[in-house]
């Protein structure tokens, strides 16, 4: 055979064998055919839960207005969810480098990746500190200290990092 067909057929089995391989990986899953992985570069945010940052995504709410601001999927059935952890999120004043703060993780009996929004607000006269808990928070509230106001909002925002 003449090199030129000899180098034809040799890309076209190569390509062959890379998509075999591609679908025998993912027919592999336990869910079956889940398509090619991707290395995509979603946004990844950080929060605290008992002293430590983890990493999370956030893809649905149950809220038009934040849907729209985080350019995220509105799922209004979010909604109707009920006993999701919480999740906080200081508002107005904060300390330096405050960040949201869980009230689980992966490995916790009551994790999973939907979590109530609760508004965390310091009340006047108050020095705001660094919040890193929801013992924390709690703590804090219970002292007069800060507010913590239900949003009714539910948010879908798995933890992808668990940090130390």
């Amino acid at each position: 055979m003449p090199r030129r067909t000899l180098a034809v057929l040799a890309t076209i089995t190569a390509a062959a064998a890379a998509a075999t391989g591609a679908a025998a990986a993912s027919m592999s899953s336990p869910l079956g055919a889940l398509g090619n992985p991707s290395h995509s570069s979603d946004l990844t945010y950080e929060g605290y839960y008992d002293g430590h940052m983890d990493r999370y995504l956030i893809t649905d709410v149950s809220d038009k207005a934040q849907a729209t601001a985080l350019h995220i999927n509105l799922a209004r059935s979010l909604a109707s969810v009920k006993g999701a952890p919480a999740q906080y999120f200081i508002m107005g004043r904060a300390a330096t480098g405050q960040i949201a703060v869980f009230g689980s993780e992966p490995g916790e009996s009551d994790y999973n990746p939907l979590w109530e929004e609760l508004f965390v607000t310091w009340k006047p006269g108050v020095k705001a500190v660094l919040l890193t808990s929801d013992n924390q928070i709690n703590t804090l509230a219970k002292a007069g200290q800060l507010t913590v106001k239900d949003a009714h909002i539910v948010l879908d925002a798995p933890i992808t990092v668990v940090g130390k």
